[in-house]
């Protein structure tokens, strides 16, 4: 009988150091930069497509209130959200009249001037981060070793058992490798997701307009970029609320001590799938 089928455990190196240090700094950068981007975000709650923009009839998306309801617009669909967006109390039981109350923001006052301070100084740590981790994944292999899609996986079966276990609250670690719907949301998270959100930030700076013009071409104009900047963060946030999740169900103390001592233990039981978050 060997290890697998008596139920012993696996112990084996999970993540390299470099992806850990990168994983809990983005924690603190990632949320720093969501809090003073909402707050950025109040000083004209609105979206728009295109290169200007001015009043809510031609935006795609608009959090505001009509000082006694607050709601959100997305299209021509409207729905009231008092309480929680475009109208909320604060502690004081106090009425504010903004898109995201003061709880989720940076600084939790309105102060565009702080907020924007908050968010650049962070974005260049972001930015400059990615590109670490991006270079440094090269050199170490973790790229090609731990996101890499084999044409095996590409399968049909493969991704359907994949969806099903996902779905059935059942985690492949048995050799500390991404399943193929991890590699996909990594690979789009890393290389889509996270480099748009850097570019469509530098294209909303005038200074980066004057050295870099064809960033404005690139995303058709500076409206544009906002509001693909903010379609890019709430993608991120979702994708944060979910791997939150995914790690309380398949073992917040095992995934969270993996990925602060890069070690994994296992046990595999016979006819068993085993967590992994």
């Amino acid at each position: 009988m060997d290890a697998t089928q008596s139920g012993a455990q696996d112990v084996g190196k999970r993540h390299h150091i470099l992806t850990r240090i990168w994983h809990w700094l983005n924690a603190i950068f990632a949320t720093i930069l969501l809090m003073s981007g909402l707050m950025i975000f109040n000083a004209h709650p609105q979206l728009y497509w295109g290169e200007f923009g001015a009043r809510g009839d031609y935006a795609w998306l608009q959090i505001d209130d009509t000082r006694t309801t607050g709601f959100v617009r997305i299209g021509s669909a409207r729905v009231e959200t008092t309480g929680v967006l475009g109208l909320s109390l604060d502690s004081k039981d106090k009425v504010r009249r903004v898109a995201f109350p003061g709880w989720a923001t940076i600084p939790t006052h309105y102060s565009l001037a702080a907020a924007r301070r908050w968010h650049f100084a962070f974005a260049w740590l972001f930015a400059l981060g990615l590109t670490a981790f991006m270079l440094g994944s090269l050199v170490n292999g973790h790229i090609r070793k731990g996101l890499h899609v084999r044409r095996a996986e590409w399968s049909v079966a493969n991704i359907w058992k994949d969806i099903k276990n996902h779905t059935q609250l059942r985690f492949d670690q048995a050799h500390g490798t991404y399943n193929i719907l991890q590699k996909l949301t990594y690979i789009g998270l890393i290389f889509v997701v996270l480099p748009t959100m850097i570019l469509t930030g530098i294209t909303m700076s005038p200074a980066m307009n004057a050295a870099w013009p064809w960033l404005l071409d690139l995303f058709g104009g500076r409206q544009s970029a906002r509001s693909l900047h903010f379609i890019a963060a709430t993608m991120l946030a979702l994708f944060v609320v979910v791997h939150l999740l995914m790690v309380l169900l398949s073992g917040p103390i095992k995934g969270v001590r993996s990925m602060i001592t890069g070690r994994h233990a296992a046990t595999s039981e016979p006819g068993q799938v085993g967590e992994r978050p």
